[in-house]
């Protein structure tokens, strides 16, 4: 076996594993069909070794055979163009447009002598054939098959928008059109000069066809770094074993090469196969990553634009319920003349409902503040006791209305409960935890207290009451927004599961803690919150 049918061997070999590796790397249709054009290039390779070796008795069969390979190239290659690279299903008068012509010409070389009359074995040099009368429209087939096709990828590389279609077909492009120019010249001018010399040099620069088009398919996805140096050590591997086989004088070096290409074989395989998955799992997390990126962005944004809007109703709402709420408190107080009592039951309602709405919108608000970033404070030094006790003050009608015992006592002893507050903000937390508790205790008692903690240097403030209770699982999400306890509906309808959540913030505002303790659901809750007192220069 001479040098040149040795090269095509190694280029058979590596087209071909090109062939497999575009296939296993996804099984989509344009993969396979590439594997078609792969089997198609192969077989005009093929062809052509056993062309060069032939007898006389073969030599014109496989002459045939050999240009029948190369108008197969032609016609797939055309169809190639018309479903790449998004693969689109052709209808069968295309089709027939396309192979009919083909399978035509087919007949006319294998069973005619027009396109080829005969052929002879050289014992010096490249054997020879000898051409009939249409062997020029073999020639016009060829070429107008490969320029139309051409005509195609050209059109559509301006075409597409696409970056990535857009190099995808450049690949095609260039490396049909370099290994075509060169199989034109070196396997149909020339021969048909009677100059057979170079007649093998078409088969060798197909590898310019496959390694393009399989980059073209496959994207960056075979040509992963780790794939990469994978497949060229197996296929380098594979190639030097495989001259070493077939270069074997000793009948012992042959077999010994063969086995040691068979083993190499079946490992590289394996071996390539592992990194090709390994690469493909790691894609699709990152595929995965960028998709949960993307869509978490999306995510963000809803949230805020939901923000946005919950902010902007409640500031529209707020404004009418206060109007609602101050003039029946007007009428109540009798400052717009005397109510009867019918009357007076019914705005009474009115104002109950309208301080309940207003508490809401209040809650929806803050909420909203405080997930845009817009919750704003003004800290000050003020005294958390007497805090405390006008708060007391002012809930001390709502608490009596129900019949529920109230107290509040405050650790004396000298201490200054002096903190660093936003007033308002922290009169907001102290209102929240003493009408939380007075909406789920019906009766009972509740028992407010302010001591500090010495060891700790913290100012710990306690809402204790015998209410409904909490139950252990509820207690980790009890600060989560809306989140509620599963008797709450039972005692408090109302409530809208974020009151404990804004109370949260904005105690961690003040870098502070908030947290509840309860026994169990019926044994009553308590609710702590720890400040630090102001640090004096």
């Amino acid at each position: 076996m001479d040098i040149i049918n040795i090269t095509l061997i190694v280029v058979t070999c590596t087209i071909l594993g090109l062939g497999f590796a575009v296939v296993h790397t996804s099984r989509e249709r344009i993969n396979r069909l590439y594997f078609v054009n792969i089997v198609t290039i192969i077989g005009w390779a093929v062809t052509m070794m056993f062309y060069r070796i032939s007898s006389e008795a073969t030599i014109v069969l496989w002459s045939k055979l050999l240009y029948i390979a190369a108008s197969i190239i032609a016609s797939n290659f055309l169809y190639f163009t018309y479903v790449f690279p998004d693969y689109v299903r052709l209808s069968l008068k295309k089709k027939a447009y396309i192979f009919i012509p083909n399978a035509i010409l087919i007949i006319i070389i294998l069973l005619g002598d027009g396109i080829i009359r005969g052929a002879e074995v050289r014992q010096a040099g490249e054997n020879i054939i000898y051409w009939g009368i249409l062997y020029p429209f073999y020639i016009i087939y060829i070429l107008f098959y490969f320029n139309f096709a051409f005509y195609r990828l050209f059109v559509n590389f301006r075409k597409f928008t696409d970056k990535i279609a857009k190099i995808q077909v450049g690949y095609v492009l260039l490396g049909y059109a370099s290994s075509g120019f060169i199989a034109f010249f070196t396997n149909l001018i020339l021969p048909s000069f009677g100059y057979f010399n170079l007649n093998w040099v078409g088969q060798v620069s197909t590898i310019l066809m496959a390694t393009s088009a399989a980059y073209a398919i496959v994207k960056h996805h075979l040509f992963n770094a780790r794939v990469i140096a994978a497949e060229l050590l197996v296929f380098a591997l594979w190639i030097i074993l495989l001259v070493r086989t077939l270069t074997s004088i000793e009948n012992v070096d042959l077999i010994g090469n063969g086995i040691t290409l068979f083993m190499t074989f079946l490992v590289g395989l394996l071996l390539v196969r592992s990194v090709i998955s390994e690469a493909s799992q790691r894609e699709h997390i990152e595929t995965l990553a960028r998709d949960l990126e993307t869509v978490n962005t999306r995510l963000v944004e809803l949230d805020r634009q939901k923000s946005e809007f919950v902010s902007f109703a409640t500031h529209q709402l707020r404004a009418p319920l206060t109007a609602m709420k101050g003039y029946a408190s007007l009428l109540l107080d009798g400052d717009m003349g005397t109510l009867p009592d019918e009357a007076k039951t019914g705005v009474t309602r009115i104002y109950d409902s309208t301080n309940t709405l207003v508490n809401i919108v209040n809650d929806y608000l803050n909420l909203s503040r405080i997930e845009l970033g817009g919750m704003k404070y003004a800290f000050d030094t003020l005294d958390l006791k007497t805090l405390i006790e006008d708060v007391v003050a002012e809930v001390k009608p709502n608490i009596d209305k129900t019949g529920v015992k109230f107290s509040f006592t405050a650790e004396d002893h000298g201490i200054d409960y002096q903190v660093t507050a936003d007033r308002d903000k922290l009169k907001q937390v102290i209102e929240n935890l003493i009408d939380n508790s007075l909406k789920y205790t019906p009766s009972g008692s509740i028992d407010a207290v302010l001591t500090y903690d010495r060891p700790r240097h913290l100012f710990i403030f306690k809402v204790h009451d015998t209410g409904v209770g909490i139950a252990q699982e509820t207690l980790p999400h009890l600060f989560q927004k809306f989140s509620r306890a599963s008797n709450a509906n039972k005692t408090n309808i109302r409530g809208t599961g974020l009151g404990l959540y804004v109370a949260k913030e904005i105690v961690a505002s003040h870098h502070g803690s908030i947290r509840a303790e309860s026994p169990g659901e019926g044994k009553g809750a308590t609710f702590i919150v720890e400040l630090e007192p102001f640090a004096k220069a």
